[in-house]
């Protein structure tokens, strides 16, 4: 039978309905999927070493099976023994539990064999090596290997075994980039890519497929972006002009003084309201850097000119927090009887009431969730959208509240996840980018602490000081439940210990990301409102809420955690007046990271953001999920040059007036990007 992309990898010869399975687990579906599972790191056995040379460490030789035997020893362990030889020497090749190895090898051929060189029984012997014939094409041997990211019953052996039977369709892959693009930057054809990054020859050719790739990736967001911004740049918003005389007197009624920053970025706004293009700036603040009060002087301009102004939340509980901060500080404005909230969990007829004043326009700010969007909302006049944590605002979610308004509306993007400027110039090139890089004065640092696993109960005792004063703690753990490839504690499992054992004469309580909202929402609420001395999560919570009472953030594994996301996590405390602490308890004793260490004596969310994307890569900010969908899996985002290149070469496609449509593999992709609606 024919193969194609679009074919069910259970056609594949070698996948049975049990192994179709796993790679479904994996969200690998066709053969498309497939070849488009990049690898996540390679070993290098393509050096070819004779006996006489070995030294211990990863190796390959090219051998001959002398003989090959295998018995079982005690409690039922197996293990295969056999001779190799090069004619320089002979070397002992080990398996165990392996028991179908004896009898696979042919005495007298020759074979690739790759595997450690190490001391076993006080006589050294290749441990476990893949052996494949010399004859054959080397998938396992004498050739650089691809790692994967796997799933449990999947091996990398056997992705490698199945991805093989695709090299010939990824040598008919259609090319997606322009011909004077790929000339002019000298990158290696589409097909040989894909080709090398899954098999590459040698370090050279993955090195080219490297570039190519990651090339792609960002000139694709780069376009996807490009192209939005020409496209909002045509359309007309309401002019929102500045009122000197209000803007004092909504500063001059803060119960603080603003920042710098804070200064510079609402006169960025206040002069992008001012025109008829379409505002699309994105605020990026550290936690507690003050961007609700930004975006509160926007939406007061707005008000005293008549326009509505609709603020989006990502939770319930935080469209309510911001209801109560934002009608207090538009109070001495007397603007605050023209703020509503509109979540799911308000009665019929409380909705149906906010429905009516807004559509009247006796609501000129509306605070709620998506349900802004998805309701059959009808706005009076409507001129600004502000976006906490979404951030990217889609075309589809765009079109959608224009359709609303009647026109284009200006947009105002807030988030507390620090984003590298190399990052941000990649995933977020249609925004303006403000940065509140102070933080209000007084604001007191949290303190933050590596903890061996040996010194957990200590760590339960310095927890009860600070809840036996009244405070309460946050406990953030990688998993839902009990995981048999993960090695950390669970959020079930650590609230049923403390629940019966460690904590139990607390009133703890349970979030995570599988119960129903109305469950995480209540759940919240109480931690909010003090009923919960503890609250045990996952990473549900690292977004905006505010719980000034919460003195104590503990969190589980945290080497399974970017560090930008610890920092977001660590925000949650010390927002009061209490200090704050941030416990990192390591699930080994192995000693903690350079990443985990910069945490301890740093509180810059940029500079660790900068960190993580040097170590880890943008996975590391965004999620696998994420990084998936924004499909940046091989560009090195440090690589400014090559960041500059696939820009300008972006540009200069849209200079061409080249038409996506004429590049259909482009264009598809390109239409996928700017349909990317949220990065949350």
């Amino acid at each position: 039978m024919a193969m194609d992309l679009t074919s069910s990898l259970d056609v594949i010869k070698g996948v049975g309905s049990t192994l179709a399975g796993k790679f479904a687990a994996l969200g690998l579906k066709t053969a498309e999927d497939l070849i488009d599972f990049y690898p996540r790191r390679y070993e290098d056995y393509s050096e070819v070493t004779t006996i006489a040379n070995l030294r211990p460490g990863p190796v390959t030789i090219e051998a001959k099976i002398i003989q090959a035997s295998g018995r079982y020893v005690r409690r039922g362990m197996h293990i295969t023994e056999a001779i190799a030889s090069d004619g320089t020497a002979s070397v002992r090749l080990v398996w165990f539990n392996q028991p179908y190895r004896a009898s696979g090898l042919k005495a007298g051929a020759s074979y690739y064999i790759s595997g450690n060189y190490e001391l076993s029984r006080q006589r050294f012997a290749i441990m476990n090596p893949s052996a494949e014939l010399a004859s054959d094409f080397p998938v396992n041997t004498a050739r650089i290997l691809p790692i994967y990211k796997l799933t449990k019953g999947l091996t990398s052996k056997q992705i490698r075994k199945i991805t093989k039977e695709l090299v010939p369709l990824m040598r008919w892959l259609p090319e997606m980039l322009p011909d004077w693009i790929i000339k002019g930057q000298k990158l290696m054809p589409l097909a040989e890519a894909i080709e090398m990054i899954h098999f590459p020859s040698s370090s050279k050719k993955l090195g080219e497929a490297r570039q190519r790739l990651g090339f792609e990736e960002v000139f694709n967001l780069s376009l996807a972006s490009q192209l939005v911004k020409k496209e909002l740049a045509k359309e007309l918003a309401p002019i929102i002009k500045f009122d000197e005389k209000l803007a004092k007197r909504f500063v001059a009624n803060l119960p603080f003084k603003l920042t710098s920053d804070q200064r510079k970025t609402a006169w960025r706004i206040l002069q992008d309201l001012e025109k008829t293009q379409p505002m699309n700036r994105l605020v990026e603040g550290d936690v507690g850097s003050g961007k609700t009060v930004v975006a509160a002087m926007a939406a007061a301009l707005a008000m005293k000119q008549g326009f509505q102004t609709a603020l989006m939340a990502p939770t319930e509980i935080l469209a309510k927090q911001h209801a109560e901060t934002l009608t207090k500080s538009l109070a001495p404005l007397d603007f605050d009887k023209k703020v509503s909230l509109l979540v799911g969990s308000m009665k019929p007829n409380q909705k149906k009431e906010t429905h009516k004043r807004l559509a009247t326009g006796d609501c000129q700010l509306i605070i709620g969730t998506h349900a802004l969007i998805s309701e059959d909302i009808d706005f009076k006049k409507l001129a600004l959208v502000i976006i906490d944590e979404q951030h990217r605002f889609g075309v589809d979610q765009r079109q959608k509240l224009q359709k609303k308004a009647g026109h284009a509306v200006h947009t105002l993007s807030l988030t507390a996840t620090p984003i590298p400027r190399s990052l941000a110039l990649v995933v977020y090139g249609e925004l303006d980018v403000s940065i509140l890089a102070e933080k209000p004065p007084g604001r007191q640092p949290v303190i933050t602490e590596i903890i061996s696993p040996n010194s957990r109960q200590q760590l339960y005792e310095k927890a009860k000081e600070e809840l036996n004063s009244g405070r309460q703690m946050f406990v953030v753990c990688p998993l839902i439940s009990e995981s048999e490839v993960l090695d950390a504690n669970s959020a079930e499992k650590i609230y049923e210990q403390f629940s019966k054992k460690d904590f139990k004469n607390y009133k703890i309580g349970l979030l995570h990301g599988q119960m129903k909202a109305v469950d995480k929402e209540k759940i919240m609420t109480d931690f909010v409102a003090g009923e919960l001395d503890i609250l045990v999560s996952t990473t549900v919570i690292e977004v905006g809420v505010d719980v000034p009472n919460a003195s104590v953030m503990l969190i589980e594994a945290p080497e399974r955690f970017g560090l930008a996301q610890i920092h977001q996590l660590r925000g949650r405390v010390g927002r009061g007046s209490e200090q704050g602490y941030c416990y990192l308890l390591m699930s080994d004793s192995k000693a903690p990271s350079r990443r985990l260490r910069a945490l301890e004596s740093s509180s810059d969310g940029f500079k660790l953001a900068e960190l993580d994307l040097e170590i880890r890569g943008p996975g590391a900010l965004y999620g696998q999920m994420q990084s998936g969908q924004l499909d940046l899996r091989v560009a090195n985002l440090t690589d400014i040059k090559l960041i500059t290149s696939a820009r300008n070469a972006a540009s200069e496609f849209i200079n061409r007036n080249e038409r996506l449509a004429d590049y259909p593999a482009l264009n598809s992709k390109i239409k996928k990007l700017q349909a990317i609606t949220s990065l949350n």
